[in-house]
């Protein structure tokens, strides 16, 4: 009796707990990120920045924020010939899972925008709010970003926010050490 129990209630119900946790979502690509970023004319150059030990090291010591990859996607772009800025995608973990987003920086290192590209939590999500990234809009590596000073937070999306926010400035310190003069 307890296994025909198990059978008919036990098994539906653990594949469902299952997949409540799958929620993964993508809302951009590259390409749809890009054109969005930068307009349909824009041309995109490869220009990923290689990241080795002593990279690491200087990149934390200017952006307080570890640094856990090797090379960090990113594009020069160019509107009519000229360097109009750089798109760099990033990742930083939410509270459990990956959070994949697009930073458009000019050619000063400025920030024009800021997407997120695929969320796969299921909580947190209020960071693809437009006015909550548009916060980071203007801002670069001469500012350190702090949640709760120059960026709010979103109550109930604490965690993803503060890594974001770490994040860009990690990719900010990043442009700074290794894009700015090129």
């Amino acid at each position: 009796m307890n296994d025909d129990w198990f059978k008919l209630i036990g098994v539906p119900l653990a594949s469902l707990a299952v997949a409540s946790h799958v929620c993964a979502a993508e809302y951009l690509t590259v390409e749809q990120a890009q054109k969005l970023m930068f307009g349909n004319e824009a041309s995109f150059e490869k220009a990923d920045v290689k990241i080795n030990r002593a990279a690491k090291k200087a990149i934390k010591a200017a952006s307080g924020a570890d640094v856990d990859r090797r090379v960090l996607p990113t594009w020069k772009v160019f509107d009519g010939g000229n360097l109009s800025g750089f798109f760099i995608i990033d990742e930083v973990i939410g509270k459990h899972d990956y959070i994949t987003y697009a930073i458009a920086l000019s050619p000063i290192g400025e920030i024009k925008q800021l997407e997120i590209l695929v969320y796969r939590e299921n909580y947190g999500y209020e960071v693809r709010n437009p006015r909550w990234r548009a916060q980071f809009v203007g801002h670069d590596s001469k500012t350190t970003l702090d949640l709760g000073e120059e960026i709010k937070n979103i109550s109930g999306a604490t965690m993803s926010c503060r890594h974001i926010t770490e994040g860009v400035n990690r990719v900010l310190a990043t442009y700074d050490l290794f894009l700015k003069d090129q």
